[in-house]
């Protein structure tokens, strides 16, 4: 899953635009005040850099996670902003 992707998976899970913010591919307008964020964390020249998966809050960004590939950063942007849905006859 990419970037795109991962969006696209937000979006049809009904997650709020406000919720999220995904460098380049999703940044609401007006800004938010408090968000769950991707973004790449650009390396030097010619690194591939980090993805950063954290909240902004305050006007300050709190890393929570750092990955080598966008696929587990994806991930865990779904995991942060999709709760989990019971099975028939579990509780909430």
């Amino acid at each position: 899953m990419d970037a795109r992707e991962a969006a696209a998976a937000l979006r049809a899970a009904g997650v709020a635009d406000g919720y999220y913010w995904i460098d380049g591919v999703h940044e609401p307008s007006p800004t938010p005040p408090d968000f769950v964020y991707l973004r790449r964390d650009g390396g030097g020249a010619g690194e591939a850099g980090e993805w950063e998966v954290g909240t902004y809050e305050r006007g300050t960004h709190q890393p929570l996670a750092r990955y080598g590939d966008e696929a587990a950063a994806c991930a865990h942007l779904l995991r942060q902003l999709i709760r989990a849905r019971p099975e028939p006859g579990e509780r909430p």
